[in-house]
């Protein structure tokens, strides 16, 4: 049974009604919901709908040699880039600039959705968020969230499963480099 259940009463952005319609025609079961204070940060996202933070997919574009890849992380981890230029076959992996978000994703930096995107090369897919029963991904807003199986997010997005994100002792190590601060 594929459902989509919106809980909003008034007519969505053309970038989120792209990722509900994405949704509908893949037969996905999901719901997008929609959150007046917005989710800017993992932190907040988990907040607003009430998971763990693992739960919350951060969509992450990253220019690779000139590719834009779009790794899927847990929200409570950071990519770890060496795996991903590893994983796409390239010389370094650069968080992309903004410019470049939109132009492969057809969303705003801080918005980005898994599907539908433009021009992206290659997903890939951190393992861990495996191991949840439901993971919420930004639906093409701020203030807008999708609740879906991590499986159909992999099958949805064509996403390749691998190891993407730093070990926790490398986080705190370059936090610590950093002088704090992710």
């Amino acid at each position: 049974m594929a459902t989509l259940r919106a809980v909003a009463t008034r007519a969505w952005p053309e970038e989120v009604e792209r990722v509900a319609a994405y949704l509908r025609e893949s037969g996905a079961e999901s719901r997008i919901e929609e959150f007046s204070e917005g989710t800017p940060t993992a932190e907040d996202a988990a907040k607003a709908v009430g998971c763990e933070l693992a739960q919350i997919v951060k969509s992450l574009v990253f220019d690779c040699d000139g590719r834009s890849i779009l790794v899927l992380v847990p929200g409570d981890r950071r990519a770890d880039r060496a795996k991903v230029s590893a994983a796409a076959g390239c010389s370094k992996a650069r968080i992309a600039g903004a410019e470049q978000v939109r132009d492969a994703t057809g969303y705003e930096p801080g918005a980005v959705a898994p599907f539908p995107v433009r021009q992206v090369e290659a997903v890939f897919l951190d393992r861990s968020l495996l191991g949840h029963p439901l993971v919420w991904i930004g639906a093409g807003s701020a203030r807008h969230m999708a609740a879906l199986a991590p499986t159909e997010l992999m099958r949805l997005s064509r996403a390749e499963p691998m190891d993407a994100v730093e070990s926790p002792a490398e986080g705190r190590v370059r936090k610590a480099d950093q002088g704090g601060g992710a």
